[in-house]
């Protein structure tokens, strides 16, 4: 008899599982990949971060070397040695968890779950009893209508077929301008690639802060980017190892079409927990086919807890991670919390992109009386001495308490500076209790403490 079984090892679940250990339950997970760490680790997160690094020193190389007198550097790039570089940081992490389960005294049970009722948990021909049980399946990309994905044929790819094509291809369309579709774009823009962007709205990074929105493009324009905003995907057509794609302006202009080597699908993901046996079980269901849970992420079941990608919320790793934790404590007994209004996110490219709290206008939209602090990083002497001083800093403040409502910054390093604002709101600080902190010369976190002096007399450097 276990006191949780944790079904999904990515984010969520393998971090749930380690917690509650470290509560003193006995605690098993269910995986029946090969390797811990679910989607994050092995197609996800981890692996394309890995990809975004490396075509981003191919970058460096080829644009930038020669500026700072580094010059004769302009070497070939191997693909299939970046694949494999790639395979070794994901092989590290995922073999570094199950190092944590052994030492946690977690156990692994190798397979897949179903759940045939309230304190049970099957993984193969073995049914397992438990006291409590919590689902951490996560996500699987979603596709369109009439596309069909075949990322073995390595042409109409969603995600995981993008960190591992054959080749880097000549001409790339992505489908869909969020956070998957810019950061494996640019992996191949930055390798030669000619990328085109399809999105249905009429901005990329949607539900961004405009500002964000607006410098972004123009960015990526400014990198090789092609952008086709306003525009519904009809079709992708495959021919002779290529693919044609159809769009439809929403301006009810004629279709137009667009050829390309591969098309990478990025049009988001959905929850997974197919097979699980949750109609049975009777677990309730949102209108959007996510696990329903209460504030203590109990579902409608008994004993039965879903955390991350699986429920509603941002599909984030760390959110996930943070459920996960907090699931465990209120398991164990404890008061599990998670601030919901303080999850940055942050998109990998280079210049990174991060934000937490409200944006400008979802801040207006309260009815509150609001002032931003914005500090462009052409005042930032070490933004500059990167060759990345293309972004800025920008905060959202209560214009009658001062307190930080928000921030979103464009620019390099930003999903870890994006990190001094979420320690600062978490504690409900004032944008003058960051202008009056002391950051270290040169730094480009100097740009945040430059945008806090801009919510109150002015920025020093701008």
């Amino acid at each position: 008899m276990y006191d949780l079984i944790v079904i999904g090892a990515g984010p969520g679940g393998y971090v749930c599982a380690i917690k509650a250990a470290q509560l003193g339950l006995k605690v098993a997970c269910v995986e029946g990949r090969e390797t811990l760490g679910g989607t994050c680790l092995n197609i996800g997160c981890i692996p394309s971060k890995a990809l975004l690094h490396a075509s981003h020193m191919a970058h460096e190389m080829h644009e930038n070397f020669a500026t700072m007198g580094l010059m004769n550097a302009n070497a070939d790039v191997d693909w299939n040695r970046m694949l494999s570089y790639k395979q070794d940081v994901v092989d590290g992490n995922t073999k570094g968890i199950e190092f944590l389960f052994k030492k946690n005294k977690v156990d692994w049970l190798k397979g897949w779950a179903s759940i045939p009722a309230a304190g049970q948990v099957r993984v193969g021909d073995e049914t397992h009893e438990t006291k409590a049980i919590v689902i951490a399946t996560g996500s699987v990309p979603s596709s369109l209508k009439g596309v069909e994905i075949d990322n073995e044929g390595g042409v109409v790819v969603d995600s995981t077929g993008a960190l591992a094509l054959p080749r880097i291809p000549d001409t790339m369309v992505v489908i869909g301008a969020g956070v998957i579709g810019l950061e494996l774009g640019s992996v191949y823009n930055r390798l030669g690639t000619k990328v085109t962007v399809i999105e249905y709205l009429d901005a990329i990074t949607p539900g961004m802060d405009a500002e964000v929105q607006k410098q972004f493009q123009k960015i990526l324009t400014k990198q090789g980017f092609k952008f086709v905003l306003n525009a519904a995907v009809q079709g992708v057509q495959v021919n002779d190892g290529r693919a044609t794609v159809t769009w439809q302006p929403n301006k009810g202009d004629e279709a137009q079409t667009a050829e390309a080597d591969v098309v990478l699908v990025a049009t988001g993901r959905r929850a997974f927990h197919e097979d699980l046996g949750l109609d049975t079980l009777g677990v309730a269901l949102t209108d959007r086919g996510q696990i329903a849970v209460d504030k203590h992420w109990a579902t409608s079941v008994p004993g039965v807890y879903a955390i991350g990608d699986a429920v509603p919320g941002p599909m984030l790793a760390h959110k996930a991670e943070d459920e996960g934790m907090a699931v465990a404590e209120v398991i164990a007994g404890k008061h599990g919390h998670v601030n919901y209004d303080v999850i940055p996110g942050v998109i990998y490219t280079t210049p990174e992109v991060a934000s937490v709290g409200l944006t400008e206008q979802a801040a207006k939209e309260t009815g509150r009386k609001i002032k931003t602090g914005k500090f462009p990083l052409m005042g930032n002497a070490r933004a500059k001495a990167m060759l990345q001083a293309d972004g800025f800093v920008k905060l959202v403040v209560d214009a009658e308490t001062d307190r930080i409502l928000g921030c979103h910054i464009v620019g390099p390093g930003a999903g870890e500076l994006i990190h001094e604002v979420c320690v600062a709101m978490e504690f409900g600080a004032a944008a003058q209790d960051l202008a009056l902190t002391c950051h270290a010369h040169p730094t480009v976190s100097e740009a945040v403490r430059e945008a806090a002096l801009a919510c109150g007399d002015g920025a020093i450097h701008a």
